[in-house]
């Protein structure tokens, strides 16, 4: 599918369609964010639209094995890599688990952008504060805190609060080889990266496009930031 939603300037921002994502949310959202931005949103299955564009998002949705497959061969890989490259590439959800090396669902290889690991979480017999048990995949609100790592916030997050609130659904969370990679955390049963970050790349383990203004704010970031 190759969708213009917005018609009117030449810098394009692409989001990946290689059959796995939840791209009407995540398109939505993008095109509210891009209002004023110069930026037109492209939903996209051709690898030479996402080599053109200036900003690359690329979302996932389902089982691990199921998206790197898809993305595969879908022919979509090689370009995706070459735009991780060089150009400014937001990652969602599962799209933010392709990036590392490994994935514990399916024994599946990554794309290898972030080294690090995709782990289950294994939380039973767990019990939360208020008594009930943690259950697996986590589903809704949970906060994140920016990791600076004595420095400033990274640009994508901006004016965000630090703790804001994001949506989450997911089994599975990432682990960053290199602890400067993770750029927020959040706590569910035990305390994971849920943001991670490397030179042109920024991903999250939660949905910004579920993720009201804040989330908006995120990809409004992304689209002004110049790494």
């Amino acid at each position: 599918m190759n969708l213009i939603v917005n018609k009117t300037s030449g810098k394009t921002v692409v989001v990946v369609d290689y059959g796995m994502g939840n791209l009407r949310s995540v398109s939505q959202a993008v095109q509210v964010a891009a209002q004023g931005s110069g930026y037109r949103v492209v939903i996209t299955a051709d690898p030479e639209q996402v080599r053109a564009a200036e900003r690359v998002v690329l979302p996932g949705q389902g089982a691990m094995p199921d998206c790197m497959r898809e993305l595969r061969e879908s022919g979509l890989q090689e370009s995706v890599l070459e735009a991780a490259a060089s150009k400014p590439l937001f990652g969602v959800c599962v799209g933010m688990q392709m990036l590392l090396d490994h994935s514990a669902e399916g024994d599946t290889p990554g794309l290898g952008l972030i080294h690090g690991e995709v782990l289950r979480f294994e939380l039973a017999g767990q019990l939360q504060p208020d008594g009930s048990r943690y259950k697996v995949p986590q589903m809704g609100w949970n906060q994140v805190w920016r990791n600076n790592h004595g420095g400033a916030p990274h640009p994508v997050w901006g004016a965000v609060p630090d703790g804001s609130y994001f949506y989450f659904v997911h089994s599975f969370y990432v682990k960053p080889s290199d602890a400067r990679h993770s750029v927020g955390e959040t706590d569910y049963g035990q305390r994971f990266s849920s943001a991670i970050a490397r030179d042109n790349i920024f991903a999250t383990q939660f949905h910004p496009e579920k993720s009201a203004e804040h989330g908006l704010s995120l990809y409004r970031n992304f689209l002004h930031w110049n790494p």
